[in-house]
């Protein structure tokens, strides 16, 4: 083989490991969507919300947390069921992120992963300084 065919060879090669590289990395994306679009979609999504007061429910033998996440725009509901450790301050949570599937049988987000975003314990404080006395 001459050089121009390693050449275009070494080229496929690249040009395959490129589109290969792509489409894996595109399959593992969890775009963040609508409710309405997780209970549509049938791939792992995120869906982001607050806690609806007084629905969060955690079972201790089946180590299950479920609960309402409320979209703050439109007001609509989601129920998630989250297989794993009740995160802590989750009660206090301002805003919650549920990665998972929806499942058209339970009429819920099976989330594989929370993420819990809690007030800062900083947020309201006052910070003085004071130098020498």
């Amino acid at each position: 083989m001459n050089r121009k065919g390693y050449y275009i060879l070494g080229g496929v090669l690249l040009l395959a490991f490129a589109g290969f590289s792509l489409a894996s990395f595109k399959q593992t994306l969890t775009p963040y969507v609508t409710f309405a679009q997780a209970r549509e979609l049938d791939r792992t999504v995120q869906v982001a919300g607050g806690l609806e007061k007084g629905s969060a429910a955690y079972d201790t033998q089946s180590g299950t947390l479920s609960f309402n996440l409320q979209d703050k725009a439109s007001g609509e509901t989601l129920r998630v069921a989250y297989k794993g450790l009740r995160p802590a301050n989750f009660d206090d949570a301002i805003s919650i992120v549920a990665i998972g599937r929806f499942d058209a049988k339970t009429k819920e987000m099976q989330a594989e992963k929370l993420l819990v975003k809690c007030p800062s314990k900083y947020q309201g404080a006052e910070v003085t300084k004071t130098y020498g006395s």
